[in-house]
């Protein structure tokens, strides 16, 4: 009995010690299961978190392609004329360039991974910084040719018939501005981010806030020389964000300035207070003004031609131009049906033909010239290579006749109506001048100073210019002539001729001529540049040199 006492004892104490090791380890699984009772649940709300993120973000995509789709299907009904718009044209290549890379890290992390590789190698076609900081300043050069105010180039206020009103963005106004600055240009970057300050505080949204615009615009201001707008501007600056640091120096540094300007002006005798007043007026005037294009008298007219501003023919000599059946005398087919004509300008002679190419003719041309567009390029006289120059925007390509029998026809054309010989003139050159596109004030002939401009061609210079015009354009790109005060517009399916040389072989130097910005549309041109070669008979020389 003792013995079944003892071990019903240790059987108990033992059974009591398990249990008590249960009750432990239970209490202990029981503490660990409830932390991932815990863990599990912020998994689910972390999940649903994610759930949610992942929903706006579709939101926010599908919102950009809804606005995108809307977009695209009203450009794609008239591509040319949608970028005809230069807010168009700029958008487009911000869209390429920056927001669409924003849209990729957006959903870079989405589970379709079929729409990321294929954005990713489209993009390798997109636009570069390059070609966006080349419309943003094809916008300010024609926001200066044309006199136009940043508002009116925001609002899409621009020329042209049966233009959509295309709205600029406080971002995209300081985009402009940004790049203005970075090009050392703080007459446009004061214009550009004093815009989009403007639209920020008309109730535009925005993600851009007043500080970055004001910080901007206050440094531009004060590099113009106003000193006293641009401590105003600080003092706003520092009144939104006080712990700003640049601003912080830059007000020292502004009161420094003026206290210093003051104490300089209090100092001068009174009849140099007048003085100085009057410089200090003038030298803020010419600061303002010394960041744009340099002012040339040429530069000038040039400007003011292609307005349509400028030196006007007088009626006495509007009176000799006249309009005219024209057959040339050469050639039987113009003889039974000749070609419309009509005088552009008298001295030098430039005449315009009517309805001289159709088009179907033009389409056909632009189909061959349109995958073989380049840069245009220019000759260098100082190398006599030919190469890429901002003074001409343009892409141009060159057609043979062996290209398409159209273009021997073109080229016959042209033979049959000027008597000139064209086996030495060069190839058809067809150029197109996007938003703004233009060439500045140039020669089409090699001056004494270039005595082997075209020596390669083994030609000689270029005697005459064929210019076809390859569509009409809404606003700007006329074709302007400085030094006599010409403009000619384009007007589709015509073509101007004019001779670069006197008959004694000398160069006409009134016939020095620019393309002009195109504002609003799209500019295709073809030209056709003859050569003295062959010539000989042709258009001889007269008795008197200088006739």
């Amino acid at each position: 009995n003792i013995l079944y006492i003892l071990f019903l004892s240790l059987s108990l104490s033992l059974s009591l010690s398990y249990i008590y090791i249960y009750i432990y380890l239970f209490k202990l699984l029981s503490g660990q299961m409830t932390d991932l009772l815990y863990t599990e649940k912020d998994l689910v709300t972390s999940l649903k978190d994610y759930i949610k993120a992942e929903e706006n973000k579709l939101e926010r995509v599908k919102q950009w392609a809804d606005k995108l789709d809307l977009l695209s299907a009203a450009a794609v009904q008239d591509p040319e004329g949608f970028l005809g718009h230069p807010v168009n044209a700029f958008k487009l290549m911000k869209r390429l360039n920056t927001e669409w890379g924003d849209l990729e890290s957006l959903v870079l992390s989405d589970t379709t991974e079929g729409f990321i590789s294929n954005l990713t190698i489209q993009r390798q076609h997109f636009p570069t910084d390059e070609d966006q900081t080349g419309a943003a300043k094809a916008l300010l050069r024609l926001q200066d040719t044309y006199k136009l105010d940043a508002n009116t180039i925001s609002t899409g206020d621009l020329p042209g018939e049966g233009l959509r009103s295309v709205l600029m963005t406080v971002e995209d106004c300081y985009e402009l501005g940004k790049i203005a600055y970075s090009d050392v240009d703080y007459y446009h970057t004061e214009l550009w981010m004093a815009q989009a300050l403007k639209q920020l505080d008309g109730g535009e949204e925005s993600p851009l806030d007043r500080v970055i615009l004001l910080d901007y615009l206050s440094y531009s201001i004060y590099q113009q020389g106003d000193i006293e707008r641009a401590l105003e501007l600080t003092k706003q600056l520092l009144a939104l964000d006080p712990e700003h640091q640049r601003a912080k120096g830059n007000l020292k540094y502004f009161e420094f300035q003026l206290e210093k300007l003051k104490t300089e002006a209090a100092d001068a005798p009174p009849t140099e207070k007048k003085l100085a007043k009057r410089e200090t007026t003038e030298k803020i005037k010419k600061s303002k003004k010394k960041f744009l294009t340099p002012q040339l008298p040429e530069r000038k007219k040039y400007e003011m031609l292609c307005r349509g501003e400028g030196i006007r023919m007088t009626p006495r000599r509007q009176s000799r131009l006249f309009c005219r059946y024209y057959d040339n005398k050469h050639n039987p087919m113009y003889v039974l049906a000749p070609v419309k004509q009509q005088d552009e300008w008298d001295r030098p002679y430039i005449v315009r033909f009517i309805d001289i190419i159709s088009d179907k003719e033009i389409e056909r041309v632009k189909q061959l010239a349109k995958p073989r567009l380049r840069r245009a390029t220019v000759h260098d006289p100082l190398t006599g290579k030919l190469t890429t120059a901002q003074y001409r925007v343009s892409k141009s390509a060159w057609l043979t006749g062996y290209e398409d029998p159209l273009i021997d026809r073109i080229n016959q054309r042209i033979e049959d109506l000027t008597g000139l010989e064209m086996d030495t003139a060069e190839e058809l050159q067809v150029a197109n001048y996007g938003v703004g596109g233009q060439y500045e004030p140039h020669f089409d002939f090699g001056r004494k100073d270039e005595p082997d401009a075209f020596k390669e061609l083994g030609t000689g210079n270029r005697i005459a210019t064929w210019l076809f015009y390859m569509s009409d354009v809404a606003a700007g790109g006329a074709t302007v002539f400085p030094d006599i005060g010409a403009s000619v517009w384009p007007q589709k399916g015509t073509a101007v001729f004019w001779y670069n040389l006197f008959p004694s072989g000398e160069g006409d130097y009134s016939t020095r001529h620019a393309a002009c910005p195109v504002l609003v549309g799209n500019k295709w041109v073809s030209n056709k540049w003859i050569h003295e070669r062959g010539q000989e008979w042709r258009r001889p020389c007269a008795l008197n040199e200088t006739e």
